[in-house]
């Protein structure tokens, strides 16, 4: 991940870098294409750290996307999860 958005989210601790990186894919803005799959992972994970914001905002591209779509997104949290937790 070259984007400097997407470098500052892997190390995010805090919620307002990964609910960040949720609006810049579910908008195509900061350079990242419009990825629905990829704006609810991360407004997943922002929700997990504790953002209300991220909740809703879940929720509203969620309606925008198949049931397929949503389980891909949620396999990439835990993914990232797992994968944060192991460092």
């Amino acid at each position: 991940m070259g984007n400097s958005i997407a470098a500052i989210a892997l190390t995010a601790k805090d919620s307002d870098a990964l609910l960040d990186l949720g609006f810049a894919y579910s908008t195509g803005t900061r350079g990242m294409d419009l990825d629905l799959v990829s704006a609810h992972q991360w407004f997943n994970l922002a929700a997990l750290a504790g953002s209300e914001e991220a909740q809703y905002c879940r929720a509203d591209i969620a309606d925008q996307m198949s049931n397929r779509e949503i389980a891909e997104a949620q396999r990439r949290a835990r993914t990232w999860l797992a994968t944060r937790s192991a460092h």
